[in-house]
C-alpha cells in the first residue's frame, strides 16, 4: 500500500513538473512572438519611409539634385600635394578609432545625434553591422581632407544647395516622426562608433550605394565589403590609403540639420569695376563750413483741451439746404 502511495506522489510531481515546463515554454515562445511582432512593425515603419523618401527624390536631370536614397554623394578629390615615397596599402586596412578627445559637451551631443539621424535614415531597415558600416564610412570622412572635419558638417554637407552628400537631408525625410525603437537602436550604434569602436570590415570606405542602383562611379572606385544591401567602396591611390586619413577632429560642430541656404553673389561685371573706380579717383567736393546758428527758445504748445463730447459735429449746410433732400408731397 505504502509503495502505490509512493508511485502517485512520484507521477504527481512528474506531471507537475512537465506543466511547469511546458508553461515556461508556452510563455517564452509568447515573449517571443511579441518581439517578432514588434519587430515586424518596425521594419514595416522603416520601409514606409524609404518609399516615401524614393518617391520624394528629385530627377535625375537635376545637376544639383541629392544621390538617389541609399547612395552616398561623390566629390572632388582634395587639391594637395601627394608625399613623395607615399605607400599604398595592399587589401582592406581598418580605419583608427575615431576620438574625440578634448570635445565639449555640445560637440558630443551634436556629433551623436548627426550620427544617430544619418544611421536611421541611411540604415535602419539594417543588420546592426550595416549600421556601423555605414557610421563608419561618415567617419572616415570627417577624418579624410576632402571633407568637413566634424561629424555634422559631413552628415549635411552640401544641404546649403540642394547637393547634399546624403539624400535624406534634401529631400523632406526630416520633417517625419522617426520610429521610437528604430532611432533608440542607431543612437546606440552612433555612440559606440563616436566612442572609438571600429568597424573593420569596410576598412577607409568613403562612399556606398544599395543593391538597387549602380552609380557611375562605382567602377572608379574600389569596392571593399558587402554588409547587408550596401556596397562600400574607398578611393584609389593614396587618397584611399591610411597616411590620407590625417584630418584631425577639432570640435565646433554646427547645428544639427540641414544648413541654410547660402544666397547667390554675382560676380562683378566690368561696368562694375569701373564704375567703382571712377568713384575712388573723383576730385572731393570742398565742404562748406558749418556756422551754428542762434538757438532760440521754443514757445511753448498750448495744452490741447479734452473733448468729452463723442458726438459728431454740427452739420455745415445752410439752413436754406437742409431740407432739400426731403421728398415732395
Amino acid at each position: 500500500m505504502q509503495t502505490v502511495r509512493l508511485m502517485r506522489r512520484i507521477w504527481l510531481a512528474m506531471v507537475a513538473t512537465v506543466l511547469v515546463i511546458g508553461a515556461g515554454i508556452s510563455a517564452h515562445a509568447a515573449l517571443r512572438g511579441i518581439s517578432a511582432r514588434n519587430a515586424a512593425r518596425d521594419r514595416a515603419m522603416v520601409a514606409a519611409d524609404t518609399r516615401a523618401v524614393s518617391s520624394a527624390m528629385p530627377s535625375a536631370d537635376q545637376e544639383t539634385a541629392a544621390p538617389a536614397a541609399g547612395v552616398t554623394g561623390t566629390i572632388d578629390l582634395p587639391d594637395l600635394p601627394i608625399p613623395a615615397g607615399a605607400v599604398l596599402d595592399a587589401g582592406v586596412v581598418p580605419a583608427r578609432p575615431f576620438s574625440m578627445v578634448g570635445a565639449s559637451a555640445l560637440d558630443r551631443d551634436r556629433a551623436l545625434q548627426c550620427l544617430t539621424a544619418a544611421i536611421y535614415y541611411e540604415a535602419a531597415s539594417e543588420s546592426d553591422a550595416g549600421q556601423q558600416a555605414v557610421a563608419q564610412v561618415i567617419l572616415n570622412r570627417a577624418r579624410h581632407p576632402a571633407f568637413p572635419g566634424t561629424v555634422c558638417g559631413v552628415v549635411y554637407q552640401g544641404s546649403e544647395h540642394a547637393g547634399c552628400q546624403f539624400s535624406f537631408a534634401c529631400d523632406g525625410a526630416l520633417a517625419r516622426m522617426p520610429a521610437r525603437a528604430a532611432w533608440v537602436r542607431a543612437a546606440r550604434a552612433a555612440g559606440m562608433a563616436l566612442a572609438g569602436y571600429v568597424y573593420a570590415p569596410v576598412g577607409l570606405a568613403t562612399h556606398y550605394h544599395t543593391y538597387a542602383v549602380t552609380p557611375a562611379w562605382n567602377r572608379a572606385l574600389v569596392m571593399t565589403d558587402v554588409v547587408g544591401a550596401h556596397f562600400f567602396h574607398r578611393w584609389k591611390g593614396y587618397w584611399g590609403t591610411s597616411a590620407a586619413f590625417n584630418q584631425r577632429y577639432a570640435g565646433g560642430e554646427p547645428v544639427p540639420g540641414p544648413h541654410m541656404t547660402s544666397p547667390t553673389v554675382a560676380a562683378p561685371t566690368p561696368q562694375m569695376i569701373a564704375a567703382a573706380g571712377a568713384a575712388a579717383v573723383a576730385v572731393p567736393v570742398p565742404v562748406a563750413p558749418v556756422v551754428l546758428a542762434e538757438v532760440k527758445p521754443v514757445p511753448a504748445t498750448p495744452a490741447v483741451p479734452v473733448v468729452t463730447n463723442m458726438l459728431p459735429p454740427e452739420s455745415q449746410i445752410l439752413d436754406r439746404w437742409k431740407d432739400s433732400g426731403k421728398p415732395l408731397k
